[in-house]
């Protein structure tokens, strides 16, 4: 069986090294010259030195907001050190441990981009990729693809009434790489994931006054620095460096930075695939990763709010197991009602179509739903414990929280070391 694998980061080498463990042939499509995915630091935005899109959300000085104990895969710890949160080089050295382990990177065609997928009579898929140095096109078969090319490609880009006679820099966080260009000025944060948090801290260190604009319950009470205040939505701007908040109140800025999150996106699956992206809901999909009209397609790491790659590790199992008989899924017409009962008791529950792969409260039953059909280990309830904890202290703790220690105990304890 020859198996496609769209990426190189931390989904796409889980894949790869179940894929390989299963016999399959095993072919991995990255398009930048080195393995790592979202964790590979550039300078470039726009475009590369070939012309090619700059997918990269990485910024200089990042940790990360989950401990180590967290991040490693469920047989490849990462290995032990005196701190929990890590910087991105450090996990991207993890990365490359993993890779070596398993003897990986020669099934990793580096440079390539997936400009095309389409499916075939046959149940297997013609897939066309660009060789980026020489922009040549290469055709080739697969009888299944492993989509594993993450979450930050495409920033979401709110229209923000009356932009246009904004005379500052607006701007995601997509091409945000360091806090010193913005060294004296005022600064306009918007949107409180953790990426919002951090980039409004690092901001604090150098800009002379920074507001932090969202309506997260969960941000409101956190501490920051004396030079940042927090501020409702923006309604509108109001002259060529004045926001309105919904509030009432306005400030003056030299700049705003969109932390507005991200859209689900498959450039090169033809709409023959059949896969659709509402507002972030994808669909046809079992699980939250096979396509349950196309079996030999899935996508690892769809699902959020998760220990993100011991669940890269059990899906790829679980697909692996699939494509080698050891496990057999229902029939197309049982996962369709699966998936319409779990997606209506969401939508009951009060969840968007933007939190429809959203797990948090739900991760623990989603792992143990997988492991069970599989019959394949689960993620220990360890790593869901300390992966939430971790998350209140970001909100509680954020100046001080990377400074805590863990320790794993057993499958279901950890305690705080320092």
């Amino acid at each position: 069986m020859r198996v496609a694998i769209i990426g190189a980061g931390a989904a796409g080498l889980a894949s790869l090294r179940h894929a390989k463990e299963y016999g399959f042939d095993c072919d991995v499509f990255e398009m930048r010259e080195n393995l790592g995915g979202t964790w590979i630091y550039t300078d470039d935005v726009g475009t590369d030195r070939f012309g090619y899109p700059v997918y990269s959300a990485m910024y200089k000085g990042l940790r990360t907001n989950l401990p180590k104990e967290v991040m490693g895969f469920p047989d490849f710890p990462i290995p032990e050190q005196n701190k929990s949160y890590l910087t991105q080089a450090e996990i991207l050295d993890f990365l490359n441990l993993y890779a070596d382990r398993y003897n990986l990177r020669n099934f990793i065609k580096f440079n390539s981009i997936v400009s095309e997928i389409r499916p075939l009579s046959t149940n297997s898929w013609q897939l066309t990729y660009i060789q980026k140095p020489t922009h040549e096109k290469t055709t080739a078969t697969y009888d299944a693809v492993m989509v594993c090319n993450g979450h930050y490609n495409d920033p979401v880009v709110p229209e923000i009434p009356g932009e246009e006679i904004f005379r500052g820099e607006i701007q995601h966080s997509h091409t945000f790489r360091s806090p010193e260009p913005y060294e004296g000025k005022r600064v306009l944060v918007v949107g409180a994931g953790p990426s919002g948090l951090d980039i409004t801290l690092q901001l604090s260190k150098v800009a002379s006054e920074v507001v932090f604009s969202h309506h997260s319950p969960e941000a409101r009470n956190t501490c920051f620095p004396s030079n940042v205040q927090q501020r409702p939505d923006i309604k509108q701007v109001v002259s060529e460096n004045s926001i309105e908040f919904v509030d009432g109140t306005c400030c003056c800025f030299d700049a705003i930075i969109l932390c507005t999150g991200y859209k689900y996106s498959f450039p090169f699956l033809h709409q023959s695939c059949g896969v659709t992206v509402d507002n972030n809901f994808i669909q046809p999909l079992y699980k939250h990763m096979v396509h349950l009209e196309k079996p030999t397609m899935c996508f690892i790491g769809i699902p959020f709010n998760v220990c993100t790659f011991h669940m890269f590790d059990l899906q790829a199992r679980y697909f692996c197991q699939h494509l080698n008989g050891t496990m057999v899924l229902p029939s197309t017409e049982e996962m369709r009602m699966h998936t319409d009962r779990e997606m209506q008791y969401r939508w009951a529950k009060g969840c968007s179509k933007r939190q429809a792969h959203m797990m948090g409260q739900y991760q623990e039953d989603y792992y143990n739903d997988l492991a069970g059909d599989a019959k394949t280990a689960p993620i220990a309830p360890v790593y869901v414990k300390l992966r939430d904890t971790s998350v209140r202290q970001l909100y509680n703790d954020l100046l001080n929280f990377r400074e805590d220690r863990y320790k794993l105990l057993d499958s279901e304890n950890f305690v705080k070391v320092n």
